[in-house]
């Protein structure tokens, strides 16, 4: 089978689509075969110096995991002894290391769930990591019903879905991006929207229970002014594991104002919600471009300039 393979880190360049072994479904797993995957914001900082630190859970001079990717949406072709969830001709999407290739093994009892009905599987697999890892980073602030949140960053895959998820558990959003993303933005449903390269939201006045940075770039030093007493400020892009500790403690035992690093967690439980969303008419995918899986180069060079709105996806299928 045809794989996105890296077997050193460093710049888009190390990235090959090589044929590799066809994986086989063992006990509890299912083999899918992935139409549509990602590139994401993760996998670059993964593979490139960007997130050094996560080296010793990856591999500390080349990566243990040699297949890029983690979303993907298909169609299973085979099923392991004693799994019952899901049958060949089933379509699925769901979150997996290395999905960036023509087939890819799961556990049913993973990250794993039916295909929600009417999205191409392009548009299924842009509703994996975005919208997952915006749940677990607001989790902290929960419940939202009634509460000010702005979400920093809105037109990236987390900041997309942090603002239709934030809505439907019924927060007053505000949305904070530049320019040339407001019209997009704003399609999402926001109550507010905010230009940042004409407007400072912190200097406006008006204070906000959650401020949740979705890619990394504003800071609790900078958010503070804004958040109203017992407000909490998120981050939920790695790049604040570089200064955010401090925050955390600092904030911890002094002041009402919190600081919190959205580590992020991947359930099959919220991909159900999700998939329930997107059918309900109250979630829908944003995607920026999207490439043939022998152009993961280019989608990689593109993802690194951190200009794109929403998603970007491969076609892995023919």
């Amino acid at each position: 089978m045809r794989a996105v393979v890296h077997e050193s880190y460093g710049p888009p360049e190390v990235l090959e689509v090589k044929d590799v072994a066809k994986p086989e479904p063992e006990e509890n797993e299912v083999l899918v075969r992935v139409h549509a995957s990602t590139v994401t914001r993760s996998d670059t900082g993964l593979r490139n110096t960007e997130y050094f630190f996560s080296r010793a859970f990856t591999g500390l001079r080349r990566p243990k995991r040699t297949i890029a990717g983690t979303e993907l949406a298909g169609v299973v072709e085979a099923v392991g002894a004693g799994a019952t969830e899901f049958g060949p001709g089933d379509e699925v999407f769901g979150f997996k290391g290395g999905a960036n290739a023509e087939y890819v093994c799961v556990r049913e009892s993973g990250v794993l769930a039916p295909k929600p009905a009417g999205l191409t599987f392009e548009e299924a697999a842009a509703c994996v990591d975005g919208p997952l890892l915006a749940l677990t980073c607001m989790q902290a602030a929960f419940p939202l019903e009634g509460k000010r949140v702005v979400v920093y960053g809105a037109s990236g895959s987390i900041g997309t879905a942090s603002v239709q998820l934030a809505k439907h558990f019924g927060a007053h959003v505000t949305a904070v991006c530049d320019t040339r993303s407001v019209d997009v933005v704003r399609s999402l449903g926001p109550d507010a929207v905010v230009d940042y390269l004409h407007e400072d939201f912190t200097s406006t006045g008006e204070t906000y229970d959650l401020v949740l940075d979705a890619v990394g770039k504003h800071s609790f030093r900078r958010s503070r002014r804004a958040l109203s007493p017992g407000g909490l400020y998120i981050s939920a892009d790695l790049g604040f594991l570089w200064h955010g500790p401090l925050a955390v403690l600092a904030t911890k035992w002094v002041g009402s104002r919190k600081a919190k690093i959205g580590i992020g967690k991947y359930r099959k439980d919220d991909l159900l919600l999700v998939k329930e969303l997107v059918e309900a008419g109250e979630y829908r995918p944003v995607i920026d471009r999207t490439y043939p899986l022998e152009e993961v180069v280019e989608a990689n060079r593109y993802v690194e300039t951190r200009q794109k709105i929403g998603n970007v996806v491969l076609r892995v299928a023919p």
